[in-house]
């Protein structure tokens, strides 16, 4: 039985990367983007619009930053989506801090294809289904 396809909202301020994790998600099997957000309050916005399945989240956006924007996405949601946290910021000191602000995971970029994103996305609907 086919899995359906998970919708994906990417923000991140900068297209360059933007356009990289759209390439990433398109290898991918099981996903599809929908959406492009740049800034921290078009990220809340646009996850109240598109309701996406998961969202890969950038820490540091203008106006309200990655981790603001998740607790917002997370707090105004009947159906909340997985965030996946990407930052080039290390992992010790901002993966508690995404964890904090009810991220499901958090992946430097310099280590984010399709297999860590996969990874994330089992273990994320893994933790929702053993609660």
């Amino acid at each position: 039985m086919q899995e359906a396809t998970a919708s994906v909202l990417i923000v991140d301020d900068q297209a360059p990367f933007r356009s990289a994790a759209r390439m990433v998600v398109a290898l991918s099997d099981g996903f599809e983007v929908v959406g492009e957000a740049e800034t921290g309050e078009s990220a809340v916005e646009l996850a109240a619009e598109l309701a996406p399945d998961l969202v890969l989240m950038d820490v540091n956006l203008p106006g309200i930053d990655g981790l603001e924007a998740t607790r917002q996405i997370l707090a105004g949601s009947a159906r909340p989506p997985v965030i996946v946290v990407l930052s080039t910021y290390e992992a010790d000191e901002y993966a508690p801090r995404a964890a904090g602000a009810g991220a499901a995971a958090f992946i430097a970029k310099s280590e984010f294809d399709p297999d860590s994103l996969e990874e994330a996305w089992r273990a994320a609907k893994t933790a929702a289904g053993a609660s």
